[in-house]
């Protein structure tokens, strides 16, 4: 759909109902228009139809069909490419959730011609909401023409790109600080996905630095000194949150195998934990299983078994030692089996 559409003249907003009048009201009146002035018309569109697309500025623009197929499809990477007279970009601009801090990706495309823009969004992750109000408001890159919003369009996802970078360096910073603290609850999975997201602002950004690279040579399209100093500017800013990605992504990686290793240890250290107890445990196993198995083989009931009859007389009486024999080889033997798990180790 259509989300505005006018006229600007040197700055100055113009009433603009029709596109196809306009437009064709423009083109007739540029052999006349004084050099250097600027006179254009700006669309904006938002998750249009293809039909939407052809009906309302497709056919009015005759926009190239490649590009039209670009813009209505989605999904494309950022990038810079001509048809003509008309310069088509692809922008991915990007927004921060601060309750799951996750990046969420949208879609800008612009095309640029010698008497309009066209700007079309997909997602909700795009900056041109109060865009143009703040340029109507300081018209000073409304001036510049077409290429004058290109820059400002650009200039505002640039600068959207190094405040989420603030807060992925706050969030790595975080996590950098927790991985040397057993106590803080840190997972492999907290590390991942900020290493996912800086994948993602890459993903955005990084395609972005050649066309960058294009605007700002000796061949741009920019014809104005001036504009084309301001696209330098935006391409530095775009080199310094590459080269912040870069570290961060560098740094991700050591923080996640760093945490892995504690993880490792962790592991061993319970693992021998368990092999202790599990000795321990297999040690009093032992030393009770030996008096269990005397007491089996007296408990068998033979009739023959001499410390069943075995006595001694004291004063008269028959006084039968042969249980408390048993009963101090159980103990003697429990107590040799003791220093023996004690001595090894065991115990």
């Amino acid at each position: 759909m259509i989300v505005d559409q006018a006229r600007y003249r040197d700055g100055v907003r113009l009433p603009c109902e029709d596109i196809s009048t306009e437009i064709a009201r423009l083109r007739a009146e540029a052999p006349g228009r004084p050099e250097g002035s600027a006179d254009f018309v700006w669309i904006g569109l938002k998750d249009p139809s293809p039909q939407t697309f052809q009906r309302v500025v497709g056919d009015e623009l005759e926009l190239h069909h490649l590009a039209i197929e670009d813009a209505v499809a989605g999904d494309q990477r950022a990038k810079v490419e001509r048809y003509g007279d008309t310069w088509f970009a692809v922008l991915k601009p990007l927004r921060y959730l601060d309750e799951t801090s996750d990046v969420e990706t949208g879609e800008l495309m612009v095309f640029v011609g010698p008497d309009f823009v066209l700007t079309v969004r997909r997602g909700e992750a795009s900056p041109l909401a109060d865009l143009r109000h703040r340029l109507e408001e300081d018209p000073a890159p409304l001036r510049h023409g077409p290429w004058g919003v290109f820059h400002a369009v650009l200039d505002t996802v640039v600068d959207e790109y190094l405040a989420i970078e603030d807060e992925l360096q706050v969030d790595l910073e975080g996590i950098e600080t927790a991985v040397f603290e057993p106590s803080s609850g840190l997972t492999s999975e907290e590390i991942y996905t900020l290493k996912r997201e800086v994948l993602e602002f890459k993903r955005a950004a990084l395609p972005l630095a050649r066309p960058m690279g294009f605007l700002t040579s000796p061949s741009s399209p920019v014809a104005h000194g001036e504009l084309r100093l301001l696209f330098r500017d935006v391409s530095d800013h775009l080199t310094q949150a590459l080269e912040s990605l870069e570290s961060m992504d560098r740094l991700l990686t050591d923080v996640l195998s760093a945490h892995l290793a504690q993880v490792g240890v962790e592991q061993n250290r319970v693992s021998m934990k368990q092999n202790e107890d599990m000795r321990r445990i297999s040690a009093w196993v032992a030393i009770a299983a030996l008096p269990t198995m005397i007491a089996g083989v007296y408990g068998m009931n033979f009739e023959r078994m001499p410390e069943l009859t075995a006595s001694v007389r004291v004063s008269g009486h028959e006084v039968y030692y042969g249980y408390y024999v048993v009963l101090a080889v159980m103990v003697a033997a429990c107590l040799v089996l003791y220093r023996l798990f004690k001595r090894s180790g065991w115990l």
